[in-house]
């Protein structure tokens, strides 16, 4: 069965293809990709994975053509994102 790994992070992303025996679990095709190895920060006790945005365990069971994909956590606070965003709107506001 084929598959599809996926990790961005902002300096780089990586989207894998594997084949696996049927009935693989999700942690297994991660160990298998090799991916933990060129990311190394990626922390499986801790980080979120999903199928296709639906958050998924690891011992849930792949079908054909699954893309897996392996969640950062989000190390900006959304509210003091928007605020930088919307400062920086209003100082391009005063070059006119």
């Amino acid at each position: 069965m084929r598959v599809g790994i996926a990790y961005a992070r902002q300096d780089r992303q990586i989207w894998l293809h594997l084949d696996l025996p049927a009935g693989s679990t999700v942690r297994e095709a991660i160990e298998r990709s090799g991916i933990l190895g060129q990311f190394p920060e990626i922390d499986l006790k801790k980080q979120k994975v999903g199928i296709f945005g639906k958050l998924v365990k690891l011992t849930d069971a792949l079908e054909e053509d699954a893309r897996i994909e392996i969640y950062r956590p989000i190390v900006a606070d959304p509210r003091a994102a928007r605020r930088r965003d919307r400062d920086d709107d209003d100082d391009d506001d005063d070059d006119d």
